[in-house]
């Protein structure tokens, strides 16, 4: 090609500019567009290499044309930059206008980010001016008359961009002068402007062809509701929203009347808040109208109630017309049911059914509390004033502020006392823990094996649970130790409870035809405020092992 200084060649080129430029404007769609504009720089503006990258709705730049090689077509069409990179890009080199300009001597430094890239291999430049395999040329695609919502970028963020031209290979091997830049930053506005057309026109086809859905649709959407909420296999309603009636029910389907147990008819008369469950009145008012979901227990004719899963929605007539509650009701009952038992098994012993170490552990903390019975009884007496004002609400989570009184700031919470007379009993009522651990568990497990050995934890555990009174704990600790939480008892009643599940471990336990017999140690705790869950644990566990010792082996023998 001749020097840029010719007028006859800047006429050649503006006359080619023009009819690219032209042929954006012919393409049908935004894909035939984008690849237009990449076409167009390979045509009319003598790169032999042309890629267009679009601005995805994250922000990102998508490959979405190239022009002059197949192969690169292929490799790079549809892969990613972030935005971050082309920011990068746009802010570095040199800046011819609205163009960018990275020489290799700057570009380098861009070989490992994650925009796209196609590079040609080529001889190092001779001359100031040539183009070398590695330089960059970008022309950034702004939205015409757009501004970004955040200006302050780099060079270009005050109007919107929607994509970059990349250029490579100028077929006269050299570094485009004025002129050329002019011709390619010019050609970039109208490709900008093209693709915007482009995408109205999509945009408005896309409309018109969902509003032609649209009222088709419409035309058999009473019909198709009609028969989708009628025939419906779980319950479906439909409530009045606003006014006096708020909330009662118009229509219901089959599967709710069936599942109630109440005709349609009657139906008509109630709103979910007649039909719901005492306890759930709250969860129901707190369900939104507009993709509200609960989990609540709605009554049956027969008064009993069945646990349900409701999901609201709002559907209208038209777009000014009345708003009416849409309820589909799901029966869960089956659920409901499962997950109290995956609760049990997770707070229960799989093999007696008692509660496990964990249960037990929470029951007891529940009676325990950080403050000594000591404390709180002396910080009742006449004349005592207490230090600091007390959040019992946020250490106990009652949600309840206790009220001052004669019996101190302290006493919403019951504490737990223990007996302070040793084995003589001084009166006090308190919380006893009795742990229990079989004698001569382990040699029926290694004579008879392991289902024995079940069978006879199985049967310790009915035998204990049948020893006690309703509202007392019996516990599995893990292996053959037992745990027995008795309120409400004294010391030699503790005592003789001992006595009582002792004698009634004792008798022999029928296997298979075979009797086996084991013996319990028990020692007795006492669960007190001011203490923690471990400590009664191991006060119980530590006087078990006294009275195991105290006792002759000839008595703990079994088998």
């Amino acid at each position: 090609m001749e020097t840029e200084s010719e007028p006859y060649v800047r006429l050649a080129t503006l006359r080619q500019l023009h009819q690219v430029v032209a042929d954006l404007n012919t393409a049908r769609s935004l894909a035939d567009t984008v690849q237009a504009v990449a076409d167009g720089i390979v045509a009319g503006l003598n790169y032999e290499l042309a890629c267009v990258n679009l601005v995805r709705p994250d922000g990102d730049l998508i490959v979405s044309a190239f022009a002059g090689s197949p192969a690169a077509e292929a490799l790079i069409t549809g892969r990613v930059g972030s935005r971050a990179s082309w920011d990068r890009r746009l802010s570095m080199g040199e800046a011819w206008g609205d163009l960018r300009f990275i020489p290799h001597t700057e570009g380098w430094v861009l070989l490992e980010d994650d925009v796209p890239q196609w590079h040609t291999e080529g001889p190092a430049p001779r001359f100031e001016d040539e183009w070398h395999p590695h330089d960059r040329l970008y022309a950034p695609m702004y939205a015409p008359g757009a501004r970004a919502a955040h200006p302050g970028g780099p060079p270009g963020s005050g109007r919107e961009l929607l994509g970059v031209i990349s250029v490579d290979r100028p077929r006269n091997g050299r570094h485009p002068g004025p002129w050329g830049r002019e011709a390619l930053q010019m050609y970039a506005s109208q490709a900008a402007i093209a693709i915007s057309n482009a995408r109205l026109r999509s945009n408005m086809q896309r409309a018109l062809i969902r509003l032609e859905r649209e009222q088709q649709a419409l035309r058999a959407s009473e019909e198709s509701f009609r028969q989708a909420f009628e025939y419906a296999p779980s319950g479906m309603a439909i409530a009045e929203m606003g006014g006096d009636q708020h909330g009662r029910l118009l229509r219901t389907n089959d599967a709710l009347c069936r599942l109630l147990g109440r005709p349609a008819s009657v139906m008509r008369r109630y709103s979910f808040a007649d039909l719901v469950h005492p306890e759930d009145i709250g969860t129901l008012l707190r369900t939104s109208a507009e993709g509200g979901r609960a989990e609540l227990r709605l009554g049956r004719r027969d008064g009993t109630y069945v646990w349900v899963s409701l999901r609201n929605s709002v559907v209208a007539d038209t777009a000014d017309g009345p708003r009416f509650l849409l309820t589909h009701v799901e029966d869960i009952e089956e659920r409901k049911r499962h997950e109290l038992q995956l609760a049990h098994r997770a707070s229960h012993d799989a093999l007696t059914g008692l509660p496990n170490s964990a249960e037990l552990r929470s029951r007891l903390s529940a009676r325990l509390c950080e403050r000594p019975f000591a404390a709180s009884a002396a910080e009742g007496a006449p004349g005592f004033e207490p230090p600091y004002e007390y959040d019992y609400e946020h250490e106990h989570g009652f949600g309840f502020s206790p009220a001052a009184g004669p019996a101190g700031p302290y006493d919403h919470h019951v504490h737990t006392v223990a007996p302070t007379g040793g084995e003589t009993d001084d009166g006090t009522k308190g919380l006893a823990v009795l742990f229990c651990d079989l004698d001569g568990f382990k040699s029926i497990n290694d004579r008879f094996g392991h289902h024995t050995g079940d069978a006879v934890l199985i049967e310790v555990a009915r035998r204990l649970t049948t020893g006690v009174r309703d509202g007392d704990t019996v516990a599995r600790l893990g292996g053959d130790e037992f745990v027995v939480l008795a309120d409400g008892l004294g010391a030699a009643d503790a005592a003789d409870l001992a006595v009582r599940l002792r004698n009634a471990i004792i008798p022999p336990i029928r296997v298979d035809g075979r009797a086996v017999r084991v013996g319990a140690s028990f020692g007795i705790g006492w669960a007190e405020c001011g203490m923690t869950v471990e400590e009664v644990l191991n006060s119980a566990d530590q006087r078990m092992y006294v009275e195991k010792r105290s006792r002759s082996k000839v008595h703990r023998r079994a088998g």
